[in-house]
């Protein structure tokens, strides 16, 4: 990519206001009460706002699961090894995933990311590798990266996406794996919204009470330790974050200059888009939330980023997972905006707005 990341953030349009303007004249006139389709009109108004066209239509779905490894676990925060991060790379890449399993019953392609996982993987044809490095640096001793690697991680997310988008993608879903990555997220969230360690710090992969008083006791050095700048995201994600974070950043700028949808998982794909809202706040108009995260801080996410979260299903897994099982709802939204027969079309009779006030007043 010859592209700088500057140029990139440069040529990032805000979403298509003349057809979300001619999309919601539209909705307003298709076969049924208005508003009755509730959240469903939202979101395929803001399609047609990504798309830029009124009758917005999904060509294809992807979702890119970025992998990496974090120094933090030293720490002990999380029950489980560094080791899982590749073998679940592994079984990602074999289709035993949850995230796996849900793609291929909703027909969505799975793109897995090496951006920086401990261990060496083995060549694979579904791996797309573009290690950063080993893992990070202990978040509680210093910064995670370098701010050359954290805008590596962003270019390399940004050309994923593009190729993504190239290949026919009109949604794409932001997965991650990697063991100690809540920890991450958590202080990412922390650093950008300002609520405390103890507001953004949650159970992850399962930890006591006693365990997470000492995460969010990490959480706090980290954020002492490195003094992040929420006004720079290349800055909090360099001395907080993980390289599949700073991938997943890098994704949702290049969904965005790709005019494409991109659907947001849960906490750490959401610290994945603080970062790349800080650095352009226009990547906001090309954010679709998929659900809100039974993580403790995904809730903080998705209210400073102003995101309203199309199901609650108390998940907390990542991977993608949420994102994907959306999708369908999103498809959905489209084809019903663009497919629907409005009254005139029809040759139903729309309802007498004076009459109905008249009644109303009288």
């Amino acid at each position: 990519m010859n592209r700088t990341l500057a140029d990139i953030i440069a040529a990032i349009q805000p979403a298509d206001s003349g057809a979300m303007r001619r999309a919601l004249s539209r909705q307003r006139n298709l076969t049924k009460p208005p508003g009755s389709l509730g959240r469903l009109e939202d979101v395929s108004v803001q399609l047609a706002g990504i798309f830029g066209d009124e009758r917005p239509a999904i060509r294809g779905k992807a979702v890119i699961v970025a992998a990496a490894d974090h120094g933090v676990v030293a720490q002990g925060v999380t029950g489980y090894p560094q080791e899982v991060t590749v073998q679940m790379v592994l079984n990602f890449l074999s289709g035993g995933a949850a995230v796996s399993v849900m793609s291929r019953r909703l027909g969505v392609r799975q793109i897995i990311v090496d951006a920086g996982v401990a261990a060496d993987l083995p060549e694979h044809p579904e791996l797309h590798s573009v290690r950063i490095g080993k893992g990070t640096a202990d978040i509680s001793k210093g910064a995670a990266m370098s701010r050359g690697e954290a805008e590596q991680c962003l270019l390399a997310g940004i050309e994923i996406a593009v190729e993504t988008a190239q290949s026919g993608a009109d949604l794409i879903a932001a997965g991650e794996m990697g063991i100690g990555n809540t920890t991450a997220s958590s202080a990412i969230t922390a650093a950008f919204t300002g609520a405390s360690p103890q507001e953004t710090t949650g159970a992850g992969t399962g930890r006591n009470a006693e365990e997470l008083a000492r995460k969010a006791t990490i959480v706090q050095r980290a954020l002492e330790v490195n003094s992040p700048d929420p006004s720079d995201g290349l800055d909090v994600l360099s001395k907080l974050g993980g390289f599949e974070i700073g991938v997943l950043a890098g994704v949702a700028l290049g969904a965005a200059s790709m005019r494409r949808a991109l659907i947001v998982d849960g906490f750490i794909s959401g610290a994945a888009m603080l970062i790349a809202h800080a650095l352009c706040p226009t990547v906001r108009d090309y954010l679709i939330a998929s659900h809100r995260s039974a993580e403790k801080g995904h809730g903080i996410v998705l209210s400073h980023l102003n995101l309203l979260p199309l199901l609650e299903l108390d998940m907390r897994l990542g991977e993608g997972s949420g994102a994907v099982l959306a999708m369908p709802v999103v498809e959905a939204a489209a084809s019903c905006l663009s497919e629907m027969a409005t009254f005139g079309e029809a040759g139903v009779s729309d309802r007498d707005d004076n009459e109905v006030e008249a009644t109303i007043g009288g």
